[in-house]
């Protein structure tokens, strides 16, 4: 590990010395790729400089349990547990580090919610669980924008869509993805019974133009009115938009904007993403690296993690983690929850690459 390490800081100094560099300062490209290359290995190099200072720290240390000054071998003594536990605690980060990185971690995502089994009540959590995953952007200081959003018969939402945009949001959101199941009495059930629903969660890396290219002769757009709230355009222009992929039968639609051709641009968006998402799911799925299908059909047993309303728990059935106070997870407080399932993926890619199994992006 340590002579992979040195050939990163080698490369890291040699990226900053190219900085200096008057031909690449004077490229625009060149100056932008180099920069974001250096920044990609900044932590990494920052946190081997410090393992290594701690190294030769706890061999000086060492050193001085053989002192004949009783002062040294004290301070020593004192000094070692602290010193091994800082080296444990940087070899571990520095493996974390050093895993294969997801080349999507720092895109934006296309956030999808739909309401699954359960009716009405499916609904109503579905617009709950936007609303703590708007709340929680919010937070991330991430900018949120809702592209299009199906309203249910008796409140909630049938579906929505909406775009997250910031610093590493696929990092945290792509744990997220799965079946969502609640548990709890609805506001209409006289008996108190306890109701179980679900919802779906897709969360799908923004594609960019040299990742998927449209054929315009592929694309079959209709227009329509748009429904719902929306200013004063909504119900008297043809600004909303659907957009048919003819070869995979995808079909997106936009209607937030009061604009036709704006509505047809974020469409285009929604549509790269899910080719991209296809075309990433047929690659995991030869390298047999990850389970198939991302949400399953919405069955109550296909699910990733369960809110229990009467009990004040929220469950991840993948990791085996629970945790309590609802109320605060659903007003945005899910960093918690969010950080527990990366850490636990970043601890399964470190066990199969210390196993020479499979490499695994976390």
């Amino acid at each position: 590990m340590i002579d992979k390490l040195e050939e990163v800081e080698r490369k890291f100094e040699r990226l900053t010395a190219d900085l200096s560099n008057p031909d690449i300062i004077s490229d625009t490209a060149k100056l932008q790729k180099v920069s974001k290359e250096r920044a990609g290995l900044e932590k990494l190099v920052e946190t081997f400089r410090t393992y290594r200072k701690v190294v030769d720290d706890l061999k000086e240390v060492e050193a001085w349990l053989g002192s004949s000054d009783p002062d040294e071998k004290a301070y020593a003594r004192e000094a070692l547990p602290g010193l091994k536990e800082q080296r444990e605690d940087l070899e571990q980060k520095l493996k974390i580090l050093l895993l294969p990185k997801d080349p999507n971690d720092e895109k934006d995502v296309i956030l999808e919610i739909r309401a699954g089994a359960g009716g009405d009540e499916a609904g109503l959590f579905a617009e709950e669980v936007m609303q703590m995953y708007l709340r929680y952007a919010d937070r991330k200081g991430w900018k949120s924008e809702i592209i299009d959003m199906s309203p249910g018969s008796v409140g909630g939402v049938k579906d929505v869509s909406i775009m997250l945009s910031g610093e590493g949001v696929y990092s945290h959101m792509k744990y997220e993805s799965g079946v969502h199941r609640v548990q709890r009495v609805p506001a209409t059930e006289a008996q108190g019974r306890i109701h179980t629903s679900t919802i779906t969660v897709s969360v799908m890396p923004e594609a960019e133009d040299v990742d998927i290219k449209l054929n315009p002769a592929d694309i079959e757009m209709q227009v329509m009115r748009s429904t719902g709230s929306g200013g004063q355009s909504v119900n008297t222009t043809d600004s909303a938009v659907r957009l048919i992929h003819k070869p995979s039968g995808i079909v997106v639609k936009c209607q937030q904007e009061k604009s036709q051709t704006k509505n047809r641009a974020m469409a285009e968006r929604m549509l790269r993403a899910k080719l991209y998402e296809i075309e990433q799911e047929r690659i995991r799925n030869e390298r047999d690296s990850m389970r198939r299908g991302q949400v399953g059909t919405g069955d109550r047993s296909e699910k990733i993690r369960t809110y229990n309303f009467p009990q004040d728990r929220l469950t991840d059935h993948r990791i085996g983690l629970t945790v309590h106070n609802l109320p605060a997870i659903m007003s945005g407080g899910v960093e918690d929850v969010i950080t527990a399932c990366r850490t636990h993926y970043q601890a399964e890619a470190l066990k199969q690459q210390m196993g020479g199994g499979p490499g695994a992006s976390a």
